[in-house]
């Protein structure tokens, strides 16, 4: 828990920089969280939600429909990393893309690649690759160490929501 979190505090320290900032969320879909709600307000900031929620298992029929969205944002990743008016990127949830393959290592690494050399990427979710991890500056792991929802407490407007 905390990783998109973390990074949303890192984007607030960005903006009141004066950093422009653009979040694109590779899996949630939800627009009523109190982060989403809150970053709204600085328009300095874009925030683009291109995923469909809950990965379904690849037998599904919905599963492809998961990945041609995850490419759909791959697509703008590559096009805004490459922006040079825009300072920070946060690809939400790109590490989980790729462990469910829902994109391929290699595509997130070429894309990551293309971005201009004065931009900050933040990559937030489990599971990163090697090859991520190899090319970054800055690795952070978070983990839960206990948490509610496994005593059945659902989520929360201020915590999780």
């Amino acid at each position: 828990k905390g990783k998109t979190t973390s990074a949303f505090g890192m984007v607030l320290r960005a903006l009141g920089h004066g950093l422009k900032v653009s979040i694109i969320q590779f899996i949630k879909n939800r627009t009523d969280t109190g982060e989403i709600a809150a970053l709204k307000h600085f328009p300095e900031l874009e925030i683009t939600l291109c995923g469909l929620g809950f990965i379904p298992p690849v037998e599904s029929t919905k599963f492809k429909h998961h990945c041609d969205c995850a490419q759909n944002a791959l697509l703008l990743a590559e096009k805004t990393l490459m922006d040079r008016s825009i300072n920070m990127v946060v690809l939400d949830e790109i590490c989980s893309t790729v462990h469910f393959k829902l994109l391929s290592e290699q595509d997130l690494i070429t894309t990551i690649c293309k971005a201009h050399e004065h931009c900050i990427i933040i990559c937030t979710g489990r599971y990163a690759p090697q090859s991520l991890i190899d090319i970054a500056d800055t690795v952070s792991e978070i983990s839960s160490v206990k948490h509610g929802f496994e005593r059945g407490i659902k989520a929360q407007k201020g915590v999780e929501l």
